[in-house]
């Protein structure tokens, strides 16, 4: 059997966007994924469909699989043919004991290639506005771990001292005292400014200022926590000035995306750009379907109206079109109908300008507006998913119509990777089928519903969650745009 490839991928601090572009197609192509405890959720989800996903821990005290075992499982994957990643948190030549789970590759011939990722040693600092060199302070900079081989801190404090440089302590928030102690002793100014920055890059990163004399006494005050960095020099001083993320109105929220994978990448950048810290959990996606009934309809597209009540009615519709060898000017003498904005954009994309349109976005809106257009004898194809919502249907009772369901929406069993639900989350549902793929993907885990912020598109989506009691919140229109607007208002408390 032909051997497998290895890639020891830096995933960065936390961050999603700080991904790099190599990190993130290789592991889309992974069989196999070992990941860190500290590993972005939405990172780990760029797997493909089928991939293992292995959680092998690498939290301080917290190690679910022995390094001698990953090592292993890391070799034997590769050997039975398998592309696999073992994907760490920052970079893994950087205190990540990269090197250590290559040796085994060596000895056994196996090809490998190392993928650098950001280090939290620099983007960490970055994102609570402190620049770890400044010309004005600093011109070295110095990273050093808290946790050596056997958890002993073994630091040469006289040394790092004399250098005059910025200090960055990995690992080392227990090692806190030691550290300090250990400063002050080499003879360090008292005043040196320093930082603890708790869960940096995410929406509850948290920085705790003080002096290298008073910083040990504020940790235990703010019960500093892991996992976070201790910063050392007068750089600190900076931070104020620098902090770019206190402008970013969401920089402080977690928004879970339960939209299909293939439909959320829009929607997470519009949250990203805004600084909320993203969490893509598809709870649903949709399969096409192919059967006798479709293919007669589009043998003989015969029909005055093709209606539309979602964008992916509307690529399914074409990839059937294709499919069945049709040609587009069969078309010349229909007229389109569509639910929305996104259903709109979706057929112009086609080359096709929809005729009608609900100023409201809903399948009943969109029977009303048909039925001002609609002549005796016209017939209607409406071109949607299975079990589709009825009102358009009775809204359009006595009409030529035919409801064609062209795909299927699965519920998907969402995995919860690295997070944990937390009610000050916001959840977003963009249709009810999103709801109750949530609701079937956290069954298992005690949730009290009633505590979910659940911002909605559209009031059969909210129905859906109010079902569940969860706390509902509907955009002005069934647009990102104004679902993002809704998204903000509720992280401000309004």
């Amino acid at each position: 059997m032909k051997k497998g490839k290895v890639y020891l991928v830096g995933a960065g601090p936390s961050d999603f966007g700080l991904l790099t572009l190599k990190g993130k197609d290789a592991i889309e192509k992974a069989d196999i994924i070992l990941y860190d405890r500290l590993v972005s959720h939405s990172i780990v989800n760029l797997a493909k469909d089928g991939a293992e996903l292995v959680d092998v821990g690498k939290k301080a005290d917290n190690h679910t699989m022995p390094q001698e075992e990953i090592n292993k499982l890391i070799l034997d994957s590769a050997l039975n043919g398998k592309t696999v990643v073992r994907l760490k948190g920052g970079d893994p030549f950087l205190f990540g004991r990269g090197a250590e789970e290559l040796e085994l590759l060596v000895e056994n011939d196996v090809e490998f290639e190392v993928i650098n990722g950001i280090t939290s040693a620099i983007s960490v600092p970055t994102y609570n506005g402190i620049p770890v060199t400044h010309r004005d302070f600093t011109s070295s900079l110095h990273i050093i771990t808290g946790n050596n081989k056997n958890n002993e801190t073994k630091i040469d404090f006289q040394a790092l001292v004399r250098l005059n440089g910025t200090l960055v302590f990995l690992m080392s928030i227990r090692a806190l005292k030691t550290i300090v102690d250990g400063l002050t002793e080499a003879g360090m100014d008292k005043n040196m400014p320093v930082c603890i920055l708790e869960k940096g890059t995410t929406a509850k990163q948290r920085r705790i200022s003080g002096t290298l004399e008073n910083i040990y006494e504020k940790s235990l005050e703010e019960n500093a926590k892991t996992p976070g960095i201790i910063i050392v020099g007068k750089v600190c001083s900076l931070a104020d000035e620098f902090d770019f993320r206190k402008n970013m109105i969401l920089s402080k929220t977690r928004v879970i995306v339960t939209r299909p994978r293939d439909k959320n990448f829009k929607l997470c950048n519009m949250l990203r750009e805004k600084g909320a810290e993203v969490i893509d959990l598809p709870t649903i996606k949709t399969k096409p379907i192919i059967n006798q009934e479709i293919k007669e309809v589009f043998e003989n597209l015969n029909y005055d109206y093709i209606v539309f009540t979602s964008p992916k009615g509307v690529e399914q519709f074409f990839e059937n079109f294709i499919n069945f060898k049709k040609d587009i000017r069969s078309l010349a003498n229909c007229k389109f109908g569509v639910v929305g904005n996104a259903t709109k954009t979706a057929l112009m994309e086609r080359g096709i300008v929809c005729d009608i349109m609900p100023e409201k976005y809903c399948g009943k809106e969109l029977g009303n507006e048909l039925l001002k257009h609609i002549k005796d004898g016209e017939k209607i194809l409406i071109a949607r998913a299975e079990d589709g919502n009825q009102d358009i249907l009775e809204v359009l009772n006595g009409k030529d119509i035919k409801d064609l369901a062209i795909y299927k929406t699965i519920y998907e069993k969402a995995s919860f990777i690295n997070f944990e639900l937390d009610y000050n989350d916001i959840v977003v549902f963009t249709s009810a089928s999103t709801v109750k793929g949530f609701v079937e993907s956290t069954k298992e885990l005690e949730v009290d519903y009633s505590k979910i912020k659940a911002v909605c598109i559209g009031k059969q989506t909210e129905f859906e969650a109010k079902i569940y009691n969860m706390q509902t919140f509907v955009s002005e229109k069934a647009t990102l745009d104004s679902l993002m607007d809704k998204i903000i208002e509720v992280s401000k408390g309004e």
